[in-house]
């Protein structure tokens, strides 16, 4: 785990929690971690409530987790996006194709 952010499956929830900074600097090692972590589960609800700080690079990291899904044939959501990720969403015309809950 990163210091610059955590993810963790909540148990009683069913979903994955992300916390902290989603930036092209955290990218790397979020993408390393995940890889495995989301593989133990068949659906990928993720909540970003947590995520403190996001640049261009969290909307990629988004879409790869959306193609990683679709490749092994799990779906995925995301619910409580951070103003940051919605108008970086907004502006780039993608918040129309993530499935936000």
């Amino acid at each position: 785990m990163s210091d610059l952010f955590s993810i963790q499956f909540d148990k009683d929830a069913q979903l994955f929690r992300v916390s902290g900074e989603l930036t092209l600097e955290s990218a790397s090692a979020v993408m390393a971690e995940t890889e495995t972590l989301f593989d133990t589960k068949s659906e990928l609800d993720i909540d970003l409530a947590g995520v403190s700080r996001a640049d261009s690079a969290s909307l990629a990291l988004l879409i790869t987790w959306m193609r990683q899904a679709k490749q092994s044939e799990k779906t995925i959501s995301f619910r409580n996006l951070p103003n940051q990720m919605r108008a970086i969403a907004g502006a780039s015309g993608l918040d129309e194709f993530l499935p936000i809950q």
